[in-house]
């Protein structure tokens, strides 16, 4: 009996486990936690120097009061590149394919950023609902569609997240396919398409 490609997307189960509970837990376990001595080992050098350089690109457009959300943005930024790396090894489960995922990530963040907004600094959160120079007669249709464009925008950029991941999980899955059958028939055919899984896959992992 023959598997659905879209098989790999659901959550799978392990004696009444979902592994989609490991899958999220297993990237903290994998980075070595730093000791409190005054030389560290090469791995944990190499590992701060990294997040160091990591934090100061990510910082670098804000200003200073940005730089108290450097914990969470640079946790996020970590935990996401690693589940997604991880989803690219073969009989691995990606939780990022997931609607419900991104959608846990971006909706509290977004709404957080709105709130913030709207505290802070609500002339200019206002003032985005309104582009400048708008015709009065305008104005109403205007405003209207800026809220719904601002509430719809989680879910706008969750749904393509999840459709760029499980494109190109779904495109690696029936080129490696292609492969296998077209490998004992013609062989210069499957060294061709490969090559194009190969450049696929670095493609999978410039976008993870």
């Amino acid at each position: 009996m023959m598997m659905s490609f879209f098989d790999q997307f659901a959550s799978p189960l392990y004696l009444g486990i979902p592994l989609i509970a490991i899958a999220i837990t297993l990237p903290w376990v994998l980075y070595p936690t730093p000791s409190s001595r005054w030389i560290n080992n090469r791995l944990i050098t190499v590992q701060g120097w990294l997040i160091n350089r990591f934090t100061n690109q990510l910082m670098l457009p804000l200003n200073m009061g940005g730089h108290k959300w450097a914990l969470l943005l640079v946790s996020l930024m970590v935990f996401l590149i690693t589940i997604n790396m991880l989803g690219l090894l073969p009989y691995t489960f990606t939780p990022t394919t997931q609607l419900s995922l991104n959608m846990g990530f971006a909706v509290p963040l977004w709404l957080a950023t709105v709130i913030i907004g709207m505290r802070n600094q609500p002339t200019v959160a206002l003032g985005h609902l309104l582009p400048e120079g708008t015709p009065i007669p305008l104005i109403p249709v205007l405003i209207i569609i800026e809220t719904i464009s601002l509430f719809i925008r989680p879910l706008a950029l969750g749904v393509r997240l999840t459709a760029n991941l499980t494109a190109g999980h779904l495109l690696i899955q029936l080129i490696a396919t292609a492969v296998f059958i077209l490998l004992p028939m013609m062989p210069t055919v499957a060294i061709l398409t490969a090559t194009v899984l190969l450049l696929l896959t670095l493609l999978e992992v410039g976008e993870a």
